[in-house]
């Protein structure tokens, strides 16, 4: 039951009817003294979720930005104030009547624009969100159903809704995401990041459909599918398909533009509206030095200073560009685990808040040598949507005193920078032996200012794998809960996962494919790690290039023979005694395996 019938009034207001409602806000259309017409949207505070309002002033958050902005393209503040009704106290606050046709309707109506008519539009909408990026706000949710085109400034569009509108974020969103438009969202968005670059991403998308009638990259999603899932799903298949716009009717400066707008990785599209104006004019310019709008430049300028630190330390950003988990053979029972455990809590931040799940920082990935735990952290990486950064012991070595605990501050300050960020570390056991163990005392400072990183790094947005051989060689304060929070043992792989590594390498080079047995090839490999099946395949194919024959399974099953594997049945003795003292032997034998199955 809404909390107004028509003919109340509120302030100086009277009310006509309601417009939407949900669980938390109603929406109405109201009249003045001079029957003039105004929006009326009522917060019912105890209902309204607690992201939503500002935690000094108590003041929602939408209101308070109403009260800020002034602008042609945006929707206009009239007025405000609170008023306490059958379901407790509520704030509201009046806004300007749209009168005129929603973009989206228009769209739907007319079908495509021209590039006049369409830039005309698309013009109005930077101009709106310059002015609210200036203020350090950003919209995210710039749909053509959020632009009206007011009658009575002859068709200037409006940027309506700021239901969502807040501060640029990197990994804790402080909004609700189930009502947005995945179509017009950046693949960024699920990984947390909302920002200027998102909502040129969806400035960009708005005027692609303005142009072909249609969004870029169509797909449709079921009903119950959660937005993280929605963006991962999509951000696939932008990368699959990548955009054309060779065929779009405008001008090469325009097709660039929409290219670039669109790019499915952020850190390729535009930084700020300045940098697209200036684009849309011809006037190229480097994006790596151009400033966010506003009161962002010191942020922008710190963000390229610690991208700077990353280059001086020969460590680079890296974006997902594969499939996730689906490139990994194998490993089924660990992928569950992560998605489940670790996977599911960083994707659903706004459940997790709800049921007060603690998001993980870290997990150490340990076992024998070979069976691709590194290339798991950068499918993980992918999975998540979320920057991945790869650094090995040499990387942060240094011939000064303290050297290397100043690299490490730069290194986790660039992960920050860019977050949400997986941040690997290779033979983590390098970085932070064992601070007990004879003659190490010389890395208790490097191992110190590793631990002060760790404390809860996921407030951060870094999520931090380390890859292992000998756990046992590594400090135990560093996998501690709030530091390493997951242990998990890879093992060598199983049946299936040999089988379906065969058939990844083998793909892409000439083979017998009729004649191949998996199968048999998988149980003759009983033993063999990832890195085993890789150098048999490739040591086949030069045998087989030499005499320009395709590669047969006689072929593959002679180098079998001839390769013994790498790990050892004595070092797979001591892996079993290593974790059991990671895990335990009860809490070893209460779990499921994880991973590969023996």
């Amino acid at each position: 039951m809404s909390i107004f019938s028509a003919g109340n009034k509120i302030n100086n207001y009277t009310v006509q009817h309601l417009i939407k409602q949900n669980e938390y806000t109603e929406t109405y259309k109201v009249v003045n003294e001079n029957d003039n017409p105004y929006f009326l949207k009522v917060y019912v505070l105890k209902r309204t979720p607690e992201k939503l309002i500002d935690k000094t002033t108590k003041e929602v958050i939408e209101i308070a930005l109403l009260k800020k902005i002034q602008h042609r393209n945006l929707v206009s503040y009239i007025n405000h104030g609170t008023y306490n009704s059958s379901v407790g106290e509520c704030q509201y606050v009046i806004t300007t009547y749209f009168t005129g046709e929603v973009l989206a309707d228009k769209i739907a109506r007319e079908g495509v624009f021209t590039q006049e008519k369409a830039m005309d539009i698309f013009n109005g909408i930077l101009d709106g969100l310059k002015a609210l990026h200036e203020t350090n706000i950003c919209h995210n949710d710039i749909t053509p159903a959020n632009i009206m085109l007011s009658e009575s400034m002859n068709g200037t569009p409006e940027i309506i809704d700021m239901g969502h509108a807040a501060r640029a974020c990197k990994g804790t969103i402080p909004f609700d995401t189930t009502d947005l438009d995945p179509l017009y969202c950046a693949s960024a968005n699920s990984a947390g990041v909302f920002d200027e670059r998102t909502d040129l991403f969806a400035a960009t998308a708005v005027l692609y459909t303005m142009l072909t009638g249609k969004t870029p990259w169509e797909m449709s999603f079921t009903a119950d599918m959660p937005f993280a899932q929605k963006m991962l799903k999509l951000k696939r298949h932008r990368l699959d398909n990548p955009l054309d716009v060779s065929g779009l009717p405008v001008d090469e400066t325009l097709r660039y533009v929409i290219k670039k707008g669109l790019s499915p990785s952020i850190m390729d599209g535009y930084k700020s509206v300045n940098e697209m104006q200036a684009e849309l004019r011809g006037e190229k310019v480097d994006s790596s030095s151009s400033p966010s709008q506003g009161g962002s430049n010191q942020s922008s300028a710190s963000d390229h200073q610690q991208n700077e630190d990353l280059t001086a330390l020969d460590i680079e950003v890296k974006r997902g560009t594969g499939h996730g988990f689906e490139d990994i053979a194998g490993m089924q029972e660990l992928k569950d685990l992560l998605q489940k455990t670790v996977i599911f809590v960083l994707q659903n931040k706004e459940l997790a808040e709800e049921y007060k799940l603690t998001p993980p920082n870290g997990m150490l990935l340990y076992g024998p040598p070979g069976c691709g735990k590194t290339f798991f952290a950068e499918k993980f990486a992918d999975q998540t949507g979320f920057s991945f950064i790869l650094v090995k012991s040499s990387d942060l070595a240094s011939v000064y005193v303290h050297g290397s605990q100043e690299k490490i501050g730069k290194l986790f300050k660039a992960a920050e920078a860019n977050a949400p960020t997986v941040l690997c570390f290779d033979e983590f056991d390098a970085f932070v032996p064992n601070r007990s163990a004879p003659g190490s005392s010389y890395v208790s400072g490097e191992v110190n200012e590793f631990l002060s990183q760790l404390n809860n790094c996921s407030k951060r947005g870094i999520f931090v794998v380390g890859t292992t051989n000998r756990p046992d060689m590594i400090d135990p304060a560093v996998l501690r809960t709030g530091r390493l929070d997951k242990h998990i043992y890879v093992p060598m792989p199983d049946h299936d996962a040999r089988k379906e590594m065969f058939a990844i390498y083998l793909k892409g080079r000439p083979y017998e494919a009729d004649a191949m047995d998996f199968d048999h090839l998988s149980d003759l490999t009983d033993g063999y790690i990832a890195s085993d099946i890789a150098f048999i395949v490739n040591d086949t194919a030069m045998t087989a290039a030499f005499t320009r024959a395709k590669i047969s399974q006689a072929m593959l099953e002679e180098t079998i023979r001839n390769t013994k594997p790498s790990v050892t049945p004595e070092a797979l003795r001591n892996y079993d005694l290593i974790r059991d003292q990671m895990e335990g032997i009860e809490r070893r034998n209460a779990l499921p395996p994880i991973g590969f199955k023996k």
